[in-house]
C-alpha cells in the first residue's frame, strides 16, 4: 500500500448511520494499548476559531522547546497536516502502517475516518514522545472522538454559532449543551461564548466545579504581551484565548510572546497576489465565520463555493452586499453545483476554482478592488493546489 492508497481508504470510512458517540474511539485505543493517556493536553471547542488556537498553542509549546502534539481539521493541501508533533506532520510511512493495521481489524461498529484519525493522532504523539497536545474537537465536544481524552488540564471553547445546528441539537442551545458536555469537573474552561451559548456553558461549568473564565469579562488572564501574527480582527479572540490557556497551563509571558507572534495557520486570511491582484483566501463556512470576515473588507470581487450542509444561503446574504462582482465554483467533492448555487444570486459558475479566480481578478484589475475567496476551506484548499500547480507547470526563466 502507498500513502494516497491509505489515505483514501481512510476517507472511505463511516458509522453508516450508527449514533454518535465514543464507542468506536474507545475500542479502537484499547486495541492501540491506551495511547491517549501518554500526554495531557489542551481541548479546544467550539464553532469557530478553534484551528487558530491550536495553531497559537503549538507555537507557543514549539518556543518554550516542549515536545508537543497539535491535530487540526480539516486540512488544506495533505492529510499529514491534521497531525503534528515537534517533529513534524506524520510520516506517510505511518499512516500507511496504521491503516494497514485498521484493515486487518473486526469490530463489532463500523469505525468513521475521524475515529480512526483521532486514534491515529493519540497513538502517534504516545510513540513520539509528547508532552503535552492542543487537539481540536471535530464536531460538537460531548459526544466527539476526540473527548476520549482522559487528562485534559484546560479546555478552550471558543464560541458557540450557527453550524451543525442538524447534529447538535437544532438550537444555539443545543450546541452549546453538546460542546459545553466535554466541561471536566475541576478542570479550567475558557470561552469567548456570548449570550444563550455562554448561558448554557456556565450552568455546565457551575455543576462540575469547573472554573471559568469568560473572555468578555476583560480578566488579565486574557491579555496579550505581543501582536499576533494572524491577521484579521477576529483572530484577536483566538489570541486572548490561547493566551490565558497558556497562562493556565503555567507557560511565562517571553513563551506567549513568541507563540502569539509566531503562530500559522494558512487559509484562514491568507494574503497573496496572482497576476499583481490582491487576493484574500479564508476558509469562512459558516454565518458567523463570514459575518467576522466581511467586517474586515469595505468590498471585493468575490469566489465562493460551499457545501449542501452549510447555511450558504445567509452565508451569501452577508456577503452580497459588499461584492463588486460575483462567481460560484465547485469546491470539492460534494459541494454544491451550479444549479443550487445560481438559486441564490445570478452568476458566473466555474467548474474549477482557478478559473474563478482568473474571472474575478479581470474585474479586480479593472477597480483596484480585491478578490475574496471563500465559503468553504476545502476551497481555499483547492485553489491553492491549483495555483501550485499552475506555478509548477510555469515556464521557468533561464539565465
Amino acid at each position: 500500500m502507498v500513502y494516497q492508497e491509505a489515505v483514501e481508504w481512510l476517507f472511505a470510512q463511516s458509522r453508516a448511520g450508527a449514533p454518535r458517540g465514543l464507542a468506536r474511539i474507545r475500542a479502537l485505543l484499547q486495541r492501540l494499548g491506551q495511547p491517549e493517556a501518554a500526554f495531557p493536553a489542551v481541548h479546544v471547542i467550539g464553532t469557530n476559531g478553534k484551528g487558530s488556537v491550536v495553531a497559537y498553542l503549538a507555537a507557543a509549546f514549539r518556543a518554550a522547546g516542549e515536545p508537543y502534539g497539535a491535530t487540526i481539521s480539516p486540512h488544506l493541501l495533505d492529510f499529514r497536516e491534521r497531525i503534528c508533533t515537534h517533529q513534524g506532520p506524520i510520516p506517510e510511512a505511518e499512516v500507511v502502517r496504521f491503516v494497514e493495521w485498521a484493515q486487518q481489524q473486526r469490530w463489532q461498529e463500523p469505525v468513521a475516518f475521524f475515529d480512526l484519525t483521532t486514534a491515529l493522532a493519540f497513538h502517534h504523539f504516545a510513540a513520539v514522545g509528547v508532552r503535552v497536545a492542543a487537539v481540536e474537537a471535530g464536531v460538537g465536544g460531548a459526544l466527539d472522538a476526540t473527548n476520549a481524552l482522559p487528562d485534559v488540564r484546560v479546555t478552550v471553547i471558543t464560541n458557540i454559532g450557527e453550524d451543525h445546528l442538524e447534529t447538535l441539537g437544532g438550537s444555539l442551545e443545543g450546541v452549546a449543551r453538546d460542546k459545553g458536555g466535554a466541561i471536566r469537573t475541576g478542570v479550567p474552561v475558557v470561552t469567548g461564548a456570548e449570550g444563550v451559548g455562554l448561558a448554557v456553558i456556565r450552568a455546565i461549568a457551575a455543576e462540575r466545579g469547573a472554573p471559568l473564565y469568560v473572555l468578555s469579562e476583560g480578566s488579565p488572564i486574557f491579555d496579550l504581551p505581543a501582536q499576533p501574527s494572524l491577521r484579521g480582527r477576529f483572530q484577536l479572540q483566538n489570541a486572548r484565548l490561547a493566551a490565558a490557556a497558556l497562562r493556565l497551563l503555567g507557560y511565562g509571558e517571553p513563551v506567549l510572546s513568541t507563540g502569539l507572534s509566531t503562530a500559522v495557520h494558512p487559509g484562514r486570511m491568507q494574503h497573496l497576489t496572482y497576476q499583481n491582484t490582491p487576493v484574500v483566501l479564508d476558509g469562512a463556512h459558516n454565518p458567523p465565520a463570514v459575518r467576522a470576515l466581511v467586517e474586515e473588507f469595505e468590498e471585493f470581487h468575490l469566489v465562493f463555493g460551499a457545501f449542501p450542509r452549510k447555511d450558504y444561503h445567509t452565508m451569501l446574504q452577508t456577503l452580497l452586499p459588499r461584492a463588486r462582482s460575483v462567481r460560484y465554483t465547485y469546491a470539492a467533492r460534494g459541494a454544491l453545483r451550479a444549479e443550487e448555487l445560481l438559486q441564490e444570486h445570478p452568476a458566473p459558475y466555474f467548474e474549477h476554482p482557478l478559473e474563478a479566480l482568473h474571472h474575478a481578478v479581470g474585474a479586480a484589475q479593472q477597480d483596484g478592488a480585491l478578490v475574496l475567496v471563500t465559503g468553504s476551506l476545502y476551497l481555499v484548499g483547492q485553489m491553492l493546489r491549483q495555483l501550485q500547480a499552475q506555478h509548477l507547470a510555469s515556464p521557468k526563466k533561464v539565465g
